[in-house]
């Protein structure tokens, strides 16, 4: 049974630094950040208990440097390495170099990343737990023979997945037989020279899909959801937009996700926070498991908004060997939130990022609304990294209410120096599509195509 934390070594930047920094302070935990040369000068280095340089801007030599990380956290003596998301969050191997050299690492067990990350496998113990999944191959394709058989069993289109994709990327549609076999070679030599994997499996494309996913959290024994958030907003297989709850969803679907959700987590045996996500059928009003993220996601604070807990500080508990003390009658939503990851990027530029000095900031305020965001004047966003630069949380007793209070934080919001897409968020927001909550994925593409008409 692990000991409580003393100490964490944080690696990751940016919003999600800060945001483990101040849990581990309120935990009373030293916070120990390991950043690159880039963000020296960042607020997380700044507001973290210690911090230590273990490589140069690019990535490769830094954030995912597990060497340097694992350097790190030995020589600063910490109990766990708490990844964050993105980066190391999801790499089985250095979770397993973690438990080789005795540091705690604060997310699942190697061996359920490891499972979970491979979308084939992942399909697999959802079968075995009953879950419901996207009609399609049962195994990894790797010959034109077998994706035609699948392909008349399925029909088309159809969509071919690589298995280690993540993130929107790896995946190709095909519209008829005749692009089957150039399509297939493709997306294999993508998926080998992206991912280092060329294993690939077919879906049933569904086109009026929307985006929901349940968060879950785990102590190894109890598992407890804290609802669902709906993602459908997203553009380029990027959430741009999310929310909590559902718009959609009626009580009895709501607890069928979330029933799976929680059984898939018994069946793989789960511990920690993680991310069971879905494909919504609009029209046959049916939903899919497509994959689950074995870590804290960027949009977790929708799920604290409305149920008024601490995520981060349950992780760190648990990666301590605390046990919850909450079952799932506890766990209370109330209200709907809605979150906007605000990004250094120009939509009028094909979505350009943008990066440069933030000449001033305004931070929106008032009951409800939250920012979290590692900005402030004066410092100068770097070129190396994702551009989303915050996210911005407004909570209000029903949907009405986080729209409009979501549009005048936006409004508040000011950041000088920069392009953002906080602009863009306030027309979304605002139009009677979104309003109306009865949307699927295609919506943010169709508004931009109407929007640069």
């Amino acid at each position: 049974m692990p000991e409580p934390l003393t100490s964490v070594l944080i690696a990751n930047r940016g919003e999600i630094a800060l945001r483990v920094i101040r849990a581990c302070k309120e935990l009373g935990i030293r916070s120990i950040l390991a950043h690159s040369e880039a963000d020296a000068d960042s607020l997380p280095v700044k507001l973290a208990d210690q911090a230590v340089c273990i490589g140069p801007a690019q990535v490769a030599m830094s954030y995912r440097n597990s060497h340097a990380v694992i350097s790190a956290a030995l020589a600063f003596k910490a109990d766990a390495i708490h990844p964050g998301y993105g980066f190391l969050s999801e790499n089985a191997d250095f979770a397993a170099q973690c438990e080789a050299e005795g540091i705690g690492f604060v997310g699942p067990a190697s061996h359920i990343i490891r499972s979970m990350g491979d979308k084939i496998q992942a399909k697999v113990i959802a079968r075995q737990a009953g879950v419901p999944t996207v009609p399609g191959s049962l195994g990894a394709i790797s010959e034109y023979a077998e994706a035609l058989t699948v392909a008349g069993e399925v029909g088309y289109p159809m969509l071919i997945k690589a298995a280690a994709g993540g993130g929107g990327r790896g995946m190709r549609v095909v519209e008829t037989a005749e692009t089957l076999e150039r399509d297939l070679s493709e997306i294999m030599s993508e998926a080998e020279t992206a991912f280092g994997d060329p294993s690939v499996y077919i879906e049933r494309y569904l086109t009026d899909i929307r985006h929901i996913e349940i968060q879950v959290i785990s102590d190894g024994t109890t598992v407890l959801h804290i609802g669902e958030r709906d993602c459908t907003a997203q553009r380029r297989n990027q959430k741009l937009i999310e929310e909590s709850p559902s718009p959609v969803l009626t009580p009895e679907l709501r607890q069928g996700l979330a029933d799976a959700a929680v059984a898939l987590c018994r069946e793989v045996g789960y511990t920690n926070a993680g991310t069971v996500e879905f494909v919504f059928d609009n029209v046959e009003r049916k939903y899919y498991f497509i994959e689950m993220n074995t870590r804290i996601q960027v949009e977790h604070p929708v799920s604290e908004m409305v149920s008024g807990i601490d995520l981060i500080k349950l992780q760190l508990e648990i990666a301590g060997g605390k046990q919850l003390t909450m079952s799932q009658e506890d766990v209370e939503l109330r209200g709907h939130a809605i979150e906007c990851r605000i990004n250094a990027e120009d939509p009028d530029r094909g979505f350009a990022p943008h990066p440069g000095t933030i000449e001033h900031f305004r931070a929106p305020g008032g009951f409800g609304v939250r920012l979290d965001t590692h900005i402030e004047a004066g410092y100068t966003i770097p070129p190396y990294y994702d551009s989303m630069i915050g996210k911005l949380i407004c909570w209000g007793k029903d949907r009405d209410e986080a729209i409009a209070r979501s549009l005048r934080a936006l409004e508040e919001l000011d950041v000088g120096g920069i392009i953002t897409t906080a602009g863009l968020q306030q027309q979304i927001l605002d139009s009677p599509t979104f309003r109306s909550g009865e949307f699927n994925t295609a919506f943010v593409a169709k508004f931009l195509a109407d929007r640069s008409s």
